[in-house]
């Protein structure tokens, strides 16, 4: 990482905190956004490009770019960060496996071992917890667990008293390469939900998820542990609440609905 005070000021720290705080002040400040490869624009992992994007122009980004940077952050503050790739398991029907295209982090640091992930947009970890199956954890009236699964762990969160699968990963280091290779899929191939469709979250200090997409129908869903609210939302509507709800501000719809940085707009006219 080239400005871990940068990093730190973005998120709202400074000093050398601890990485459990880290994480959880890098998950309520920096939202979860594919607003560049759904204009048709790949994600660079480029650290240079990521400290600029995420951390110098107020941006948010993907699972690769959230917790790459996170990464960075945590070995700038004396841990040791392996990758590992998941598979996403909510929303997927019945049979179906999908690509490993989702990354998590295994952190260590002070002879303990965690399990870190800043960019799950469905409802992402607020603190990390110990690495492996065990007990669940509470956090801010969410619950998570690991289980085993043959090879894989599978992270679960409770919801209305029963346990679903959020995402699978088989616990072996990968390369960097292979991210590069699930990064270029997810954000190039047009098959990819976040080249399709548009996905916007945000963690608030107090828990709660919000969330602006259009993967079933336009609108703004906020979420608590006890209640989930859906408000229908018009296109026209998306720029102003990026700006209000989410701290991305200067986004302009284009005629053929893409959101594009209105500094990009002024420079194609």
């Amino acid at each position: 990482m080239r400005n871990l005070d940068a990093y730190l000021t973005r998120i709202g720290l400074s000093g050398e905190p601890t990485p459990a705080r880290v994480h959880r002040a890098h998950a309520t400040s920096v939202p979860f956004e594919n607003l560049d490869p759904r204009r048709g624009v790949p994600v660079s992992l480029s650290p240079e490009d990521l400290e600029r994007k995420l951390v110098s122009e107020h941006r948010g980004g993907y699972c690769f770019e959230q917790n790459l940077l996170l990464k960075s952050a945590l070995e700038a503050l004396g841990a040791e960060v392996e990758l590992l790739l998941a598979r996403v398991r909510v929303g997927a029907a019945p049979g179906v496996t999908r690509p490993r295209s989702h990354l998590v982090l295994r952190v260590a640091h002070e002879d303990q071992l965690w399990h870190a992930d800043v960019g799950f947009g469905m409802g992402t970890l607020l603190e990390p917890i110990p690495f492996g199956p065990g007990e669940e954890h509470e956090q801010s009236g969410w619950r998570f667990r690991v289980v085993r699964e043959g090879r894989e762990l599978v992270l679960q969160t409770r919801e209305q008293e029963r346990w679903r699968d959020l995402y699978a990963t088989v616990p072996e280091p990968v390369p960097l390469i292979d991210v590069e290779t699930a990064n270029w899929w997810t954000s190039t191939y047009p098959g990819s939900p976040f080249v399709g469709g548009l996905m916007v979250s945000r963690r608030t200090d107090d828990g709660t998820s919000v969330t602006l997409s259009d993967w079933d129908g336009l609108g703004l869903t906020e979420r608590t542990p006890a209640a989930t609210t859906v408000t229908p939302v018009e296109a026209d509507a998306v720029p102003g609440l990026l700006a209000e709800r989410f701290a991305l501000r200067g986004f302009v719809r284009l005629g053929d609905g893409r959101l594009i940085p209105e500094a990009d707009e002024r420079a194609a006219a």
